[in-house]
């Protein structure tokens, strides 16, 4: 195993708290997907909502795409790891979505949006992450980021390792969204760690933020004994105790890392509306209704 002397050596790697295997499931027009981190997840994973992992060969899976549809209350994250997907809402945002890129949206107070498949064939892989919004930020204008893969920063931080900063900051490098925390309180970091080599790497992350892997391509491990294992398609929730993430991996292995400052604030949850009160779901649900979402 290669020494790792280029990030900061953590004294007390977290540990490994459950693995967790996605739930096979339809969304959209009938897009396939794999529904990872599942509303009785989200007290635990707080800030985080939902992660859906999605990839297929077959068109039958992906080609009716994800239609115009409302969102309230949190924001989404897409990366894109393979295909083109084409955005476009109610504020006039529009981009491309493909291969290595990302699309940031911010619901705010409300946006209607459809993503649809640009390809008739071929391969469609990605994840969709929902980020929660504070409180006071639900209302917020709605917003929308394309960021394409070429200002995803890249980094090696140890011989054999690369690192796609999509959110945060890693060895003093931003990623591609870097947010003061004063305003976006959940200091999202958000990773792709590509293993080149078998080899291991420490990513120092804050006390107290709520933080988990994903392995879509081989296998890792985590925790500072090494025997901790996350297998293919899982999600490996992390303990609070430590000050940061030790993983290891084989050759080929690929693994995101996310984590976040928790909200500690209430969830109620509609569909695609997400506020603190049953109240303000109600108003969601009126204003789309009534057509005054956006």
């Amino acid at each position: 195993m290669d020494m790792n002397t280029s990030m900061p050596f953590l004294q007390q790697p977290r540990s490994l708290e459950r693995c967790v295997t996605g739930r096979p499931t339809r969304d959209g027009a009938g897009v396939r997907l794999t529904r990872v981190l599942t509303s009785d997840l989200q007290q635990r994973l707080d800030p985080f909502l939902m992660l859906d992992q999605f990839g297929s060969d077959d068109p039958k899976d992906y080609g009716a795409g994800f239609p115009s549809h409302p969102h309230r209350g949190f924001e989404t994250v897409t990366y894109m790891i393979a295909g083109r997907m084409r955005h476009k809402d109610s504020t006039g945002g529009e981009g491309l979505l493909q291969n290595g890129g990302v699309q940031w949206m911010t619901a705010g107070r409300g946006v209607i949006h459809s993503e649809m498949p640009e390809q008739e064939e071929g391969r469609m892989e990605g994840f969709q992450l929902w980020l929660n919004l504070p409180g006071k930020d639900k209302m917020c204008a709605a917003s929308y980021k394309d960021i394409q893969s070429a200002d995803i920063p890249e980094i090696r931080p140890v011989e054999g390792v690369l690192v796609r900063l999509i959110a945060g900051r890693v060895l003093n490098t931003s990623g591609a969204v870097d947010r003061p925390a004063q305003s976006h309180p959940t200091q999202v970091l958000y990773l792709d760690v590509h293993f080149e080599r078998e080899t291991f790497l420490d990513i120092p992350l804050p006390n107290g933020h709520n933080a988990f892997v994903y392995i879509y391509r081989g296998q890792a491990r985590v925790g500072d004994s090494g025997t901790q294992v996350v297998d293919l398609h899982q999600m490996g929730i992390l303990s609070n105790d430590g000050d940061g993430l030790r993983l290891h991996a084989e050759a080929g292995s690929r693994v995101l890392v996310i984590a976040g400052q928790p909200l500690n604030e209430p969830i109620a949850q509609y569909g695609p509306f997400v506020m603190n009160t049953t109240q303000e779901l109600q108003q969601a649900v009126h204003d789309f209704q009534t057509g005054r979402l956006v």
